[in-house]
């Protein structure tokens, strides 16, 4: 007996709706980029979908190819009703610690928007430090359409910034690992030594 293809499960506006049936009228998705790489920055961003808007194939930045997340991107960038996308650096990665240093990514995501919204989806299970009204969703990426938004722009930021670095340093391989824990990450860093991008505070020697 053939077995059935599981059917894709896409993102939607379920909780941007549930949120706007409360009251609430500017639902802003957040996510972050970057979290387990050695090196660069953490990126976040904040995004506001228009009513009615559709994205054809928006989902969770993971599950998407490079060209299409490069697709979606220029989409969200000029379809969105408001968006933000920020940083948090290396040395404040070291400093904060990654999951706060993202948390810290995605606030400056916020204020970078142009007005301000009256409620977040935030991606994961974390909402410390947010003082508007939140929710935070759990695998968020590739259940809300605001927020799988806000991970494409993300990575695809975050992508961008490694092929900066990969000119910067050509020896280190970002183009290709974009910072990730690989051998060949590894290797580089036992060869060449630690750069002022990687973070300190993450393992970057291996046997």
């Amino acid at each position: 007996m053939e077995k059935k293809k599981k059917e894709e499960i896409f993102p939607d506006r379920s909780f941007e709706n549930e949120a706007k049936a409360k009251g609430y009228s500017v639902v802003c998705g957040l996510d972050e980029a970057g979290r387990g790489p050695l090196a660069g920055c953490v990126y976040a961003a904040a995004v506001v979908l228009p009513d009615g808007l559709v994205i054809e194939g928006l989902n969770d930045s993971k599950k998407l190819t490079e060209k299409k997340r490069e697709e979606l991107f220029d989409v969200i960038v000029e379809k969105a009703a408001d968006f933000g996308i920020a940083f948090s650096t290396p040395e404040e990665i070291d400093e904060l610690n990654i999951l706060n240093a993202s948390l810290l990514a995605m606030r400056r995501a916020v204020d970078k928007l142009k007005n301000k919204p009256d409620f977040l989806l935030i991606d994961g299970n974390v909402t410390r430090g947010f003082t508007l009204p939140c929710r935070a969703v759990v695998k968020g990426d590739s259940r809300s359409e605001s927020i799988a938004a806000a991970s494409v722009l993300a990575k695809v930021s975050r992508d961008r910034s490694c092929l900066e670095l990969d000119r910067l340093y050509p020896a280190y391989g970002f183009a290709k690992h974009k910072g990730y824990p690989t051998k060949e990450h590894y290797e580089a860093i036992r060869k060449y030594g630690a750069l002022p991008v990687h973070r300190k505070s993450f393992t970057l020697y291996k046997d």
